[in-house]
């Protein structure tokens, strides 16, 4: 029983050691992002629909009306 106790202790300090680790890693900017950025300018912005429905009727062929007599 007591080496469940012992183990209990052991992976708590372990978990603990992870902990900071993790917040000295994210406070000395570890997991900042530096190449996204760069690479965010090759992208094209995503069209807004009042553009996109204007572009859609200027190549949307126009329909033959049939005269009726």
């Amino acid at each position: 029983m007591s080496v469940v106790f012992v183990l209990i202790i052991i992976g708590i300090l372990v978990a603990s050691v992870f902990l900071v680790a993790f917040i000295w890693a994210v406070r000395s900017g570890q997991f900042d992002d530096s190449y996204t950025p760069s690479v965010r300018i090759l992208f094209d912005d995503p069209v807004s629909s009042k553009e996109n429905q204007g572009d859609l009727q200027k190549d949307k062929p126009q329909e033959k009306q049939s005269i009726k007599s």
